[in-house]
């Protein structure tokens, strides 16, 4: 939904749209305006994400439920693991991917800052 400065906004579950499409992700948009997205994403058990970044938008990261798992840097070798409760960053044009290493679904919340397209879906991050 996007906001009109002067106004306070509800935005309930039945209101959030699809957000941006990355494979394996669900991606549902609460709020965006010309600096900010938010939104609530749902990975499946098992569920890997296919390469992205998310442009000149920094990311923040809430983990609901479940766990998320971040690959990223040369090659993707490097990765963060994240539980309820963590919060994870995102720094701008950062590719990586998400998994869902855990059992149950992750719920997650995303805020991001910057300007921009808000995501891109890439190949795969470079050697180095």
């Amino acid at each position: 939904m996007e906001l009109q400065r002067d106004q306070v906004r509800l935005v309930t579950p039945d209101d959030r749209r699809p957000g941006p499409c990355t494979p394996g992700m669900d991606r549902q948009e609460a709020f965006t305006t010309d600096r900010t997205w938010s939104g609530y994403v749902r990975t499946e058990a098992g569920m890997v994400s296919g390469w992205h970044h998310h442009g000149e938008y920094e990311s923040v990261i809430y983990v609901l439920t479940g766990a998320l798992r971040m690959e990223f840097g040369p090659a993707g070798s490097d990765t963060v693991e994240a539980g309820p409760g963590d919060f994870v960053y995102v720094p701008k044009n950062a590719v990586h991917r998400e998994s869902n290493p855990s059992a149950e679904p992750a719920d997650i919340i995303v805020v991001r800052a910057g300007t921009g397209q808000s995501t891109f879906n890439v190949d795969g991050p470079t050697e180095g």
